[in-house]
Protein backbone atom coordinates (compact mmCIF):
# COMPACT_ATOMS: atom_id res chain seq x y z
CA UNK A 1 0.00 0.00 0.00
CA UNK A 2 2.94 2.49 0.90
CA UNK A 3 4.21 1.79 -3.06
CA UNK A 4 0.82 2.58 -4.44
CA UNK A 5 0.31 5.75 -2.20
CA UNK A 6 3.73 7.09 -3.58
CA UNK A 7 2.23 6.68 -6.92
CA UNK A 8 -0.58 8.33 -6.40
CA UNK A 9 1.69 10.84 -4.70
CA UNK A 10 3.93 10.97 -7.92
CA UNK A 11 0.51 11.73 -10.63
CA UNK A 12 -1.04 13.96 -8.21
CA UNK A 13 2.57 15.98 -7.77
CA UNK A 14 2.65 16.02 -11.97
CA UNK A 15 -0.75 17.35 -11.71
CA UNK A 16 0.43 20.15 -9.69
CA UNK A 17 3.00 20.79 -11.46
CA UNK A 18 1.60 21.00 -14.35
CA UNK A 19 -1.36 23.47 -13.02
CA UNK A 20 1.58 25.63 -11.87
CA UNK A 21 3.61 25.79 -14.48
CA UNK A 22 0.51 26.91 -16.17
CA UNK A 23 -0.87 29.69 -13.41
CA UNK A 24 2.87 30.63 -13.82
CA UNK A 25 3.02 31.20 -17.29
CA UNK A 26 -0.35 32.55 -17.55
CA UNK A 27 0.85 35.66 -15.79
CA UNK A 28 -0.35 34.35 -12.32
CA UNK A 29 1.94 36.26 -10.00
CA UNK A 30 1.97 39.40 -11.84
CA UNK A 31 -1.68 39.30 -11.58
CA UNK A 32 -1.35 39.57 -7.58
CA UNK A 33 -0.49 42.68 -7.37
CA UNK A 34 -3.24 43.57 -9.71
CA UNK A 35 -5.87 41.46 -8.33
CA UNK A 36 -6.63 39.84 -11.57
CA UNK A 37 -6.31 36.18 -9.85
CA UNK A 38 -8.07 34.94 -7.38
CA UNK A 39 -5.69 32.57 -6.55
CA UNK A 40 -3.14 34.10 -3.74
CA UNK A 41 0.59 32.88 -3.89
CA UNK A 42 1.07 32.17 -0.56
CA UNK A 43 -1.67 29.92 -0.65
CA UNK A 44 -0.23 28.44 -3.88
CA UNK A 45 3.11 28.08 -2.89
CA UNK A 46 2.48 26.73 0.21
CA UNK A 47 0.36 24.29 -1.13
CA UNK A 48 3.01 23.46 -3.42
CA UNK A 49 5.77 23.55 -0.48
CA UNK A 50 3.81 20.97 2.13
CA UNK A 51 3.39 18.72 -0.63
CA UNK A 52 6.63 18.26 -1.88
CA UNK A 53 7.90 17.97 1.39
CA UNK A 54 5.36 15.57 2.61
CA UNK A 55 6.40 13.54 -0.77
CA UNK A 56 10.15 13.61 0.40
CA UNK A 57 9.35 12.24 3.88
CA UNK A 58 6.90 9.98 1.89
CA UNK A 59 9.97 8.93 0.13
CA UNK A 60 11.93 8.21 2.80
CA UNK A 61 9.43 6.51 4.98
CA UNK A 62 9.20 3.80 2.03
CA UNK A 63 13.23 3.21 2.23
CA UNK A 64 13.29 2.87 5.98
CA UNK A 65 9.60 1.92 6.74
CA UNK A 66 9.61 4.27 10.54
CA UNK A 67 6.02 4.49 11.42
CA UNK A 68 6.83 8.57 12.96
CA UNK A 69 7.46 9.21 9.47
CA UNK A 70 4.19 7.85 7.94
CA UNK A 71 2.47 9.99 10.64
CA UNK A 72 4.18 13.16 9.55
CA UNK A 73 3.93 12.44 6.17
CA UNK A 74 0.02 12.27 6.94
CA UNK A 75 0.18 15.22 9.11
CA UNK A 76 1.62 17.29 6.16
CA UNK A 77 -0.81 16.36 3.65
CA UNK A 78 -3.80 17.60 5.99
CA UNK A 79 -2.23 21.54 5.56
CA UNK A 80 -2.18 20.06 1.95
CA UNK A 81 -5.64 19.07 1.43
CA UNK A 82 -7.16 22.51 3.20
CA UNK A 83 -5.37 24.61 0.92
CA UNK A 84 -5.84 22.51 -1.65
CA UNK A 85 -10.11 22.93 -0.91
CA UNK A 86 -9.24 26.52 -0.97
CA UNK A 87 -8.28 27.58 -4.18
CA UNK A 88 -10.57 24.80 -5.60
CA UNK A 89 -13.09 26.80 -3.80
CA UNK A 90 -11.57 30.10 -5.58
CA UNK A 91 -11.38 28.73 -8.90
CA UNK A 92 -14.78 27.45 -9.76
CA UNK A 93 -16.26 30.82 -10.36
CA UNK A 94 -13.27 31.52 -12.70
CA UNK A 95 -13.98 28.31 -14.25
CA UNK A 96 -17.92 29.13 -14.17
CA UNK A 97 -17.14 32.91 -15.88
CA UNK A 98 -14.99 31.01 -18.38
CA UNK A 99 -17.67 30.61 -21.24
CA UNK A 100 -19.00 33.93 -20.52
CA UNK A 101 -15.73 35.70 -20.93
CA UNK A 102 -15.45 33.21 -24.19
CA UNK A 103 -18.34 35.21 -25.82
CA UNK A 104 -17.04 38.32 -24.98
CA UNK A 105 -13.55 40.01 -26.11
CA UNK A 106 -12.04 40.80 -23.29
CA UNK A 107 -8.19 41.64 -23.15
CA UNK A 108 -5.56 38.44 -22.25
CA UNK A 109 -4.29 40.72 -19.36
CA UNK A 110 -7.41 40.51 -17.81
CA UNK A 111 -8.22 37.14 -17.58
CA UNK A 112 -7.14 35.14 -14.70
CA UNK A 113 -4.57 32.87 -14.78
CA UNK A 114 -6.38 30.07 -13.82
CA UNK A 115 -9.07 30.47 -15.76
CA UNK A 116 -6.75 28.57 -18.47
CA UNK A 117 -6.80 25.20 -15.86
CA UNK A 118 -8.03 22.46 -17.58
CA UNK A 119 -11.05 20.94 -16.06
CA UNK A 120 -9.37 17.53 -16.70
CA UNK A 121 -6.43 17.81 -14.60
CA UNK A 122 -8.04 19.85 -12.14
CA UNK A 123 -10.58 17.20 -11.46
CA UNK A 124 -7.99 14.25 -11.86
CA UNK A 125 -5.21 16.55 -9.80
CA UNK A 126 -7.96 16.62 -7.05
CA UNK A 127 -9.25 12.58 -7.33
CA UNK A 128 -5.76 11.51 -7.25
CA UNK A 129 -4.85 13.75 -3.94
CA UNK A 130 -8.13 11.89 -2.06
CA UNK A 131 -6.48 8.61 -3.05
CA UNK A 132 -3.05 10.08 -1.80
CA UNK A 133 -4.49 10.85 1.47
CA UNK A 134 -6.73 8.16 2.00
CA UNK A 135 -3.69 5.43 1.41
CA UNK A 136 -1.24 7.73 3.07
CA UNK A 137 -3.74 7.06 6.69
CA UNK A 138 -4.50 3.54 5.31
CA UNK A 139 -0.90 3.27 5.46
CA UNK A 140 0.13 4.97 8.67
CA UNK A 141 -2.73 2.91 10.46
CA UNK A 142 -0.91 -0.21 9.08
CA UNK A 143 -3.65 -1.71 7.06
CA UNK A 144 -3.23 -3.29 4.77
CA UNK A 145 0.79 -4.08 5.52
CA UNK A 146 3.65 -2.00 4.02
Amino acid sequence: MDIAALIAWVVTALGGFYLLGTWIQRGGIRQQQSGTSRLPAPVIFGHFALAAIGLVVWIVYVVADKDALAWTAFGLLLPVALLGFTMLARWIPVYRERSAAAAASGAEGTVPAERHFPLAVVLAHGLFAVVTLVLVLLTALGIGGS
